[in-house]
């Protein structure tokens, strides 16, 4: 039997079991079954990896992203040049990790970049957001950061300094922050929403609940909205074809 899971703590607003579980039963993929494993600290990895047979592929999650990268034998090279991981392969033995938050992120949010958008608020500083920069730097938008921990390195700036100019001129803003995830619907970033105008375009990878107070504050201003849900299920069949690939990709 082929184990593939989820790492990452909590785990109970993950989608992935059922969404997998699913796949394997519709397709009639044979030997193959999904797991959640809610390891309360990144250090219990090598472990579970020693005791877990036929492990044959991991998606991550938060709060693991980056921290996983010293536990792994190689990165392919867009998760070198992301600093973080989403998904591990398991070569001959060696675990190799990939990103595939930034393929999913890219073709979600493609269909909606007009040519006004070309510069960007990415809310929060972690894995997802890495991801996200990727993509951004790709495209060629301009961004800036917005992490709540002050003196952080040149393009990242706190809350508190976000005001009416900065947000006037980032017409595309995308949460990559928990804030607003199922069970805390009532929370939301903390940004400058009486600024936002129908020319904007809200992005938020959280999709539990299906709109978030950040982007339903979007909506009542006329801003175009989009949530995680899609990215996520683009993200996931990634995933599948990484574990199921050969060679070095």
């Amino acid at each position: 039997m082929k184990v593939y899971g989820l790492i990452g703590f909590p785990l109970a607003h993950s989608f992935s079991k059922k969404y997998f579980t699913e796949k394997f039963e519709k397709e009639k993929i044979r030997d193959c079954c999904f797991e959640l494993f809610p390891i309360q600290q990144i250090e219990d990895f090598p472990g579970l990896v020693r005791t877990t047979a036929g492990l044959s592929g991991l998606a991550v999650t938060i709060p693991y992203k980056e921290s996983v990268i010293p536990f792994l034998d190689s990165l392919d090279e867009k998760a070198k040049a992301i600093g973080a991981v989403n998904c591990i392969r398991f070569v001959d033995g060696k675990l190799r990790g990939s990103n595939t938050d930034a393929f999913g992120f890219e073709e979600s949010i493609s269909p909606l970049l007009a040519d006004h958008h070309k510069k960007a608020l990415v809310l929060g500083s972690g894995g997802s957001s890495k991801a996200v920069q990727y993509v951004l730097k790709k495209k060629q938008i301009a961004f800036l950061v917005v992490s709540r921990e002050k003196n952080r390195r040149d393009g990242y700036i706190t809350y508190d300094r976000l005001n009416d100019t900065i947000i006037e001129n980032h017409k595309l803003i995308i949460n990559c922050t928990p804030v607003g995830m199922y069970p805390n619907e009532s929370a939301m970033p903390g940004i400058p929403y009486e600024h936002i105008s129908p020319g904007h375009l809200l992005f938020d990878l959280i999709y539990r609940p299906e709109e978030t107070r950040f982007l339903a504050m979007g909506s009542a201003k006329g801003a175009t909205i989009k949530n995680g849900y899609e990215m996520l299920l683009l993200q996931a069949e990634e995933n599948w074809r990484t574990w199921n690939s050969s060679g070095e990709d």
